[in-house]
């Protein structure tokens, strides 16, 4: 019998830091505990593009997965908590919803919440989807609190996320995996070393003439994706056919008032004005398309429409929406913007440099770097992409407003069959049909396909079997919801109870 261990990966390279390069650091160190080096080269010449301040609930399983107690983190990275997002203007002007983080209301029997809610619509009731959600009953009264492990209270029906500084974060991942074994150089990369007979890359070389070698490289490069595009020429599909957005305009501005705990997302006239509150800032920033408007024009946009004085310069990005042709190429794996971007509006950024190293760590490979493996991996990130991609094409697809060559060209696009599906069927009976790797879940799609006008045409039609007290369910359940809410400590008094920042 051999011993797979004569065959183990020695040496891994991360090409790139940031929160993809550290995050990826951080999680192998973790892991990876002896017989192996890890090592990562960046240089503070390049910096990065340090954006991406707002996540989804899952980052908490990373942390918790890394050991990180949740307080510290927030302290040291100038955290707040996030609810969800609150959506203005997507589907008309003055129409406003809310994405939450967990589920609308608990089911009164089969029935779900949100089809009971379409039964008494239809019987004209007039109440909002969003006041059946713990989250967003929270999130309008300033109000924050852990959800409760009694699954019986109202308070356990709803989930949360952060709110943090991206540059912090990634120093406080580069001082854990340090504290494990991690060795940084600093140094740009000046040639990429391919090996002549199998094409896998070797080494790297610095421009000061230093060399490094390994067997397994990562890498988190950005958007240039050295490794995964420059040596290795995978390919890239673009998608701004159907996600249109290709620039970004980035600010800090000056806090005002508490923090809300949630992320506010504004459509605009060419694109859409994200706003995500930190404990002793404000994140702002204009996503949008070069074909309806330009870069002058989109700062004043910007600048017109912040809470506070503008702290520091504007960060120009240019991005094509899309992903690589393969993610795992021979020995190279991309992590974050060197894998594909995917515009931040229902931030999935962070997200999706957690999900390849989880895969990276399902399918770590030895060697022998056996085509079955990357194979395995490549189709999981290749559908969840893909599946990412629709449901934020649905936020542009569903929308009434005509006021912008932005809006009238979305209406009116062709969108995936995968997506139209989705469209469709909702619109009929008021289902969600799931497909696998979905990151998100039924719940996202209600919010966003009734928050946006796709109302269906009827309801479940199992609802015709059931009575009529899941009515009176709901006005409970509303009334539960809004009486907990209140009960709860605002935003600013659980942050300064437990994890308050020191000033910055």
């Amino acid at each position: 019998m051999v011993n797979g261990s004569d065959k183990a990966i020695r040496e891994i390279l991360i090409v790139g830091g940031g929160s993809a390069g550290w995050m990826t650091a951080a999680a192998l160190s973790n892991v990876l505990t002896q017989g192996c080096s890890i090592t990562l080269v960046e240089s503070e010449e390049i910096g990065t593009v340090g954006v991406g301040e707002a996540t989804i609930p899952p980052i908490r399983t990373f942390n918790q997965m890394l050991g990180i107690d949740e307080r510290e983190f927030v302290r040291e990275t100038q955290g707040s908590f996030k609810l969800g997002i609150e959506f203005v203007d997507w589907g008309s002007l003055g129409n406003r919803y809310f994405h939450p983080f967990g589920p609308h209301g608990k089911p009164y029997d089969i029935l779900s919440v949100h089809q009971q809610w379409l039964r008494d619509r239809n019987s004209g009731e007039d109440s909002s989807l969003d006041e059946l959600s713990m989250a967003w009953q929270l999130a309008k009264a300033g109000r924050f609190n852990v959800p409760s492990p009694d699954g019986r209270n109202v308070l356990s029906t709803f989930d949360y996320a952060f709110h943090f500084d991206a540059g912090r974060y990634a120093r406080y991942l580069r001082g854990y995996a340090e504290q494990r074994g991690v060795c940084r150089v600093e140094g740009k990369i000046a040639e990429v070393r391919l090996n002549c007979e199998t094409g896998f890359v070797e080494g790297v070389t610095l421009e000061d003439g230093g060399t490094l070698d390994a067997e397994l490289f990562i890498d988190c490069s950005g958007f240039r994706g050295l490794l995964i595009e420059g040596a290795l020429q995978t390919g890239y599909e673009d998608w701004t056919h159907w996600l249109p957005c290709d620039r970004a305009v980035a600010m800090p501005c000056a806090k005002s008032g508490e923090p809300t705990p949630y992320t506010r997302s504004t459509a605009r006239e060419a694109g859409w004005q994200w706003r995500i509150p930190l404990q002793h800032r404000t994140g702002n920033g204009y996503v949008y398309s070069s074909k309806f408007i330009d870069d002058e024009a989109a700062l004043e946009t910007l600048l017109a429409n912040l809470d506070g004085e503008p702290l520091a310069d504007p960060n120009q990005l240019r991005f094509v929406t899309g992903m690589r042709r393969k993610f795992w190429n021979r020995n190279v794996i991309a992590i974050g913007l060197s894998s594909g971007f995917m515009e931040p509006l229902e931030s999935t950024s962070l997200h999706l440099i957690q999900a390849g190293i989880s895969k990276l760590l399902a399918l770590f490979p030895d060697r022998d770097f056996d085509p079955i493996v990357s194979e395995e991996y490549n189709h999981i990130a290749i559908t969840e992409f893909q599946r990412i991609r629709d449901f934020l094409i649905l936020h542009y697809k569903l929308t009434a407003r005509d006021d912008s060559e932005l809006w009238r060209y979305c209406s009116a696009m062709d969108i995936p069959d995968t997506l139209q599906f989705k469209i469709d069927h909702f619109r009929r009976y008021g289902r969600h049909i799931a497909r696998d790797m979905d990151l998100f879940g039924a719940p996202s799609w209600h919010a966003v396909h009734i928050g946006q006008g796709n109302m269906p045409d009827a309801s479940d039609p199992i609802g015709a079997y059931r009575n009529d007290e899941g009515r009176e369910w709901l006005r409970k359940l509303r009334a539960a919801m809004t009486a907990a809410a209140v009960e709860q400590p605002t935003h600013q008094q659980f942050i300064d109870r437990h994890c308050k920042a020191p000033a910055a």
